[in-house]
């Protein structure tokens, strides 16, 4: 067994996207080979509803994955295949937009105004770039939970982890994505298979994610204590962790204990065309995309 090391922590930084919408970005628009499969993740947490009742109004998708995971209010969807819904607390979505697709998400907070969920982009590769469009959209009571004897907690949203098997169908990439509670005090190490790139992103408490060797150079709100990394404030930083080659991950829970995603993927290491909401392979093929959109063919047909 090898620990992976901690290669960056960093702080999701404060942006707007679709109508208004006030968000923390924990990484996205930047070097995608850095992560690969994964290529943007989000934050919308807020309890001001004018930072988020204007929402993400129709804008096209080719060519990834997104996954909506909401943890409290509700986001109400559609798209230009006829498809409807709205995601409540603890509910999550993983649409395949393939070929492309037309969608719109409209956050709506709960009865305290309160609004919180992630997104994660997905990329395809050149194989499924222009795969059937679909949904699947999972409730929370069907998200398997798993409590180990230490009071430790994972929600498996995609992905085997500890005997069971999420009920999202991920289609490349080989995903893992679990939703992890670790009580105070309780030092716990999670296996992650050596091929997957993988990060863990902190939202809930405080804890250190021990580290295979000391690091070197400034890194993010780090103290260095043997090889225990820890993280200040990191619930209220909205921290990133961006992890090594190993198959380990070791985390020490704080006195609030600790709440984090942890994220994993195969990399599928293609080239990237990338703008804005689509997410090719080359220059021509997202000219292409352009190109489908001002003429009204951006939607196949179904075959």
């Amino acid at each position: 067994m090898s620990l992976r090391p901690t290669l960056e922590t960093r702080k999701a930084q404060p942006t707007m996207e679709g109508a208004g919408v006030h968000l923390h970005r924990a990484f996205g628009f930047h070097d995608p080979s850095e992560l690969d499969p994964f290529l943007l993740f989000d934050d919308f947490r807020n309890d001001v509803p004018a930072h988020y009742l204007q929402g993400f109004p129709w804008h096209p998708h080719r060519g990834i994955e997104t996954i909506t995971y909401v943890l409290s209010g509700t986001v109400e969807h559609g798209d230009s295949l006829g498809n409807t819904g709205r995601l409540g607390a603890g509910d999550v979505q993983w649409m395949t937009a393939g070929s492309g697709i037309m969608h719109q998400e409209m956050p709506k907070g709960n009865a305290k105004g309160q609004m919180h969920g992630f997104q994660l982009w997905a990329n395809l590769p050149a194989s499924l770039k222009m795969t059937t469009p679909r949904y699947q959209d999972v409730q929370g009571k069907d998200i398997p939970l798993v409590t180990d004897d230490d009071g430790t907690e994972v929600k498996i949203i995609v992905g085997t982890f500890w005997g069971q098997t999420g009920v999202v169908d991920g289609i490349a990439a080989d995903p893992q994505y679990l939703d992890i509670f670790v009580p105070a005090g309780v030092k716990k190490t999670f296996k992650i298979d050596t091929y997957r790139r993988a990060f863990a992103y902190v939202f809930e408490g405080t804890g250190a994610f021990a580290d295979a060797s000391a690091p070197q150079g400034v890194l993010l709100e780090k103290e260095v204590a043997g090889e225990e990394v820890n993280i200040r404030d990191m619930s209220g930083d909205r921290t990133l962790i961006r992890f090594g080659t190993g198959d380990e991950v070791t985390v020490q829970a704080g006195e609030e204990g600790l709440r984090f995603l942890l994220i994993s993927g195969a990399p599928i290491d293609e080239p990237v065309a990338w703008h804005g909401p689509i997410v090719m392979n080359t220059q021509d093929e997202l000219r292409q995309a352009m190109h489908d959109l001002r003429n009204n063919t951006f939607i196949k047909p179904a075959h």
